[in-house]
């Protein structure tokens, strides 16, 4: 494995140098097909870093085959060797090895996943939960907290059971789709699963039918990863037969959407809790235990990973549901974890199950924009939750356990279509489009288009989704569990430590991390503080370690939250009103916890402070979904009390569109017209641009960057035709040399004359010409119907652009961003360190 990762280090490198240097010949081949091009799309770039992708989504490929494998080997090995007596392999080892094996497969998924591999990524990522959790058995198992043969039959049945349908479902559609070694790991280890679920019932069935399938698994793996793997390392010399990597047909409009190829894993983790909880009512197993724990947490871990990854693919909708359904993962294990120290029946407060059934059902009727199948799968939660508030024994209940004998059968069925729609060149029918089309119709209410631009962080910064939406959510989540009136004395008889320190604490700092990355700093400190108060406070208070703590330690610490979230509530003053309000009401909050440290809590204030930050909490949950599903109208989140100068801060606005859009190029074109200007990327840094033709926006320009009256400016052109009065000044191989080259990101200097026309831009005898590399820049200029100035300072006699905005470049990312053009018009006197309309500029 080491050696593996080494090859794909030492790869990388070379591929990082041999871009860098071929990137020159690839611009200079550009230019000779688009000198005159001006087309709304930009140019398809290629440069030497194609091909070591494919190479390096080819070693991905193989170490997910070689890691199957080698965890089919070992249960190859245990399973031929297995006797009533004595195993050949310790539990305990078993279950580490398994657990190795399970994170090597896990890591394949998830890098396959940033490329189109739906099949793939999902048949590695079932397998890695598969045996996280029989890993976690056999670790139990060897301890002896899972005691007996008895014992260990309930605990894997179950997830074995679910399992054996979700290796199924993949087999048969990697048949739909000829994927032949997909299908038939596929099919092994699903029968393998079946003959031990035999095995575990009838000891005298034995584990060899089971070793059978895995050997299939592990010559086949072998083959076919040592293949592709050799393939790798010789650069394609050698090549063992049938390992070809043969490249896939272009993927359809409608499958370029469905990007987000983790959701089946997702779907995966809601069919095992489903089995984990049915068993019992459908006689697989005699009744709930603890060794069954381990199921119920693989899959919340993974829906937690399927959450993160689904914000990363910009798809929001998904990720809020799937980091709802990890909450629910994490408290069904608690409730069964828990009767292991505790013997008293645990009970669900009745407010905190309505109300998620509450959130699921808004996040069912947005979910249906998507696919009508979509929302309707996610109405069987709130029928879950429902039943949760309607029985307070919870989990342990028969109608909760028939809801989730539904939600198994529904799982699966969305796991058949979702997966077959993502990799089969055919679709089954959804309801995708419905809502779409029916609101069409009316104009009440307008979709939002099906743009990832709406979540576009800002420059600099990564690339994911908003996660407000979960945030405010889990907010919701927290103020509601805590109204149930708990005791000191005996706090865990009562199910709402899982609900304050997994919903409220580690996904809020889930949201926090992700607003950090997205450069929200106000927004990313407030959910990190706030997660950070709920688990502790949590933990303490509900966590059996009150009634020791209780006291001046505790006060001192919830009044250092208090002046944190001090600064946190004056900055949302400049955020928005919504934010604001949000704050100061977890200000209340945090005074009833001080109230209630200190004794002096009067009747009745901690319930009512909880009630109001859970509603304004719900009103920002409500507010951010609808605003980013429907473009018109809009719930108000109000507008900040006070405005900072800068970008945001002054009167007039700067709009943020895509460059590729022929609409947003003349939206900004129109803005240079009238005197605005515009943040641009160059080859090399960002650069602030006015129309030459506008002495006024030169202005601009000089007031904007602070410039001294004789500083000078380059002269941007989109056409070599522009130079040609100046051709006479010029010499003839130069002049073929530029049209041979442009455009590029060669920049020329040459003497100025009357072919300036007056212009301010340039020295008073030379002026600089940079070519322009960009399309949609070229129909930029074509609109504004002039070239463009450019503030600009001296550099070894050639004139360079003044560097607005430091850009850190990946390693494997194209030389030429595709830009995001931004116009506005520069405030009248602006300040020394204003810098607002640049940042807006991104890849």
């Amino acid at each position: 494995i080491a050696l593996l990762f080494l090859v794909e280090h030492t790869y990388r490198s070379s591929a990082a140098g041999l871009g860098c240097a071929a990137r020159g010949c690839s611009a200079y081949k550009a230019g000779q097909s688009n000198v005159r091009s001006v087309s709304p799309e930009p140019p398809l770039q290629r440069d030497a870093m194609t091909e070591p992708r494919v190479e390096i989504e080819s070693l991905h490929f193989s170490v997910g085959i070689l890691g199957i494998s080698g965890g089919s080997l070992l249960l190859l090995v245990n399973g031929y060797s297995h006797s009533p007596s004595e195993a050949l392999i310790h539990s305990t080892a078993l279950g580490i090895l398994l657990l190795i094996i399970a994170a090597l497969l896990a890591y394949a998924g998830v890098r396959r996943s940033l490329c189109h591999a739906p099949l793939f990524v999902c048949l590695c990522l079932t397998i890695s939960a598969l045996w996280c959790g029989s890993g976690l058995v056999h670790i139990l198992h060897g301890e002896g907290v899972v005691q007996g043969e008895e014992g260990l039959r309930g605990a894997l049945i179950p997830g074995l059971a679910a399992f054996t349908l979700a290796l199924l479902v993949i087999g048969v559609v990697g048949v739909l789709c000829k994927e032949v070694v997909l299908s038939i790991i596929a099919f092994s280890v699903c029968l393998a699963c079946a003959h031990q679920i035999a095995g575990l019932y009838d000891p005298s069935f034995g584990q060899g039918a089971s070793a059978a399938s895995y050997l299939l698994v592990c010559f086949l793996g072998a083959y076919f990863g040592t293949g592709r793997l050799l393939s790798y390392i010789t650069k394609g010399k050698v090549q063992l037969p049938g390992t070809r990597s043969e490249k896939k047909a272009k993927l359809t409009a409608a499958q370029a959407q469905d990007r987000n190829d983790v959701v089946t894993a997702g779907l995966v983790g809601n069919l095992l809790s489903a089995t984990v909880l049915a068993c019992p009512l459908l006689g697989v197993v005699p009744a709930l235990v603890p060794g069954q724990v381990p199921w119920l947490w693989t899959a919340g871990v993974l829906q937690l990973g399927v959450c993160i990854l689904s914000y990363r693919a910009m798809d929001t909708l998904a990720a809020t549901f799937y980091g709802f359904t990890a909450v629910l993962k994490f408290a069904e294990g608690y409730s069964l974890l828990l009767p292991v120290w505790e013997l008293q029946v645990l009970f669900s407060p009745v407010p905190l199950p309505t109300v998620f059934a509450v959130l699921f059902f808004m996040l069912a009727l947005f979910s249906t924009q998507k696919s009508l199948a979509d929302g309707l799968y996610q109405l069987f939660y709130v029928a879950y939750c429902v039943a949760l508030a309607a029985q307070p024994r919870g989990f342990f209940q028969g109608g909760t356990q028939g809801v989730q004998a539904a939600i198994f059968v529904v799982s699966a069925v969305m796991l058949l279509l979702t997966l077959h729609n993502m990799a089969c060149p055919w679709r089954l029918p959804t309801g995708e489009g419905l809502l779409r089309s029916l609101l069409s119709r009316t104009n009440l209410l307008t979709l939002r288009p099906l743009d990832k631009d709406l979540h576009a962080p800002y420059l600099g910064y990564s690339k994911y989704a908003d996660a407000e939406v979960l945030g405010h959510g889990c907010s919701v989540l927290s103020a509601f569990a805590i109204t149930a009136t708990v005791g000191s004395e005996g706090p865990l008889a009562f199910l709402v430590l899982p609900w304050v320190v997994v919903a409220g604490g580690l996904l809020q700092l889930l949201c926090g991390s992700v607003a950090f990355a997205r450069g929200k700093t106000l927004e990313s400190t407030a959910f990190i503080l706030y997660g950070i108060m709920w688990a502790v406070w949590g933990l303490t208070r509900y966590g059996g370690l009150y009634g020791a703590t209780r006291g001046f330690n505790v006060a001192v610490g919830i009044i250092c939250f208090l002046l944190f979230n001090c600064f946190i509530t004056g900055g949302a003053l400049f955020l928005s009103k919504a934010w604001f309000a949000y704050a100061l009401t977890f200000q209340l909050i945090l005074v009833s916890f001080l109230l209630d440290t200190l004794g002096t809590l009067p009747y009745g204030y901690d319930i009512g402070v909880t009630i109001i930050f859970g509603l304004v909490s719900f009103y920002c949950f409500l507010a951010n979904l609808f605003n980013s599903s429907f473009q018109s109208p809009q719930l108000p989140l109000g507008t900040p009390f006070f405005r900072l100068s800068g970008y945001g801060g002054g009167g007039e606005h700067c709009p943020h569109v895509p460059a590729r859009k022929a609409t947003s190029v003349q939206q900004i074109a129109e803005i240079m017209k009238n005197g605005g200007t515009c943040g641009m990327p160059t080859d090399t840094v960002y650069v602030l641009v006015a129309a030459c033709n506008r002495p006024d926006a030169v202005e601009k320009a000089y007031k904007a960057k602070v410039h001294a009256q004789d500083r000078p400016m380059s002269l941007w052109i989109s056409s070599i035709k522009q130079l040609e009065p100046a051709r006479h000044l010029l010499n003839p191989v130069l002049w073929d040399f530029m049209e041979a080259a442009w455009p590029s990101s060669i920049s020329m200097v040459i003497p100025r004359g009357r072919w300036c026309c007056g212009q301010k831009g340039g020295r008073p005898a030379r002026v600089g010409c940079p070519g322009c590399v960009y399309a949609c820049v070229c129909v930029l200029f074509s609109r504004v119907f002039s070239s463009l100035s450019l503030a600009t300072r001296p550099m070894d006699g050639l004139l360079w652009p003044e560097r607005l905005c430091k850009v850190h470049r990946h390693p494997h990312q194209h030389r030429h961003p595709q830009p995001r053009l931004h116009g506005g018009h520069t405030p009248h006197r602006p300040g020394k360190n204003w810098t607002g309309q640049l940042y807006a500029i991104q890849y």
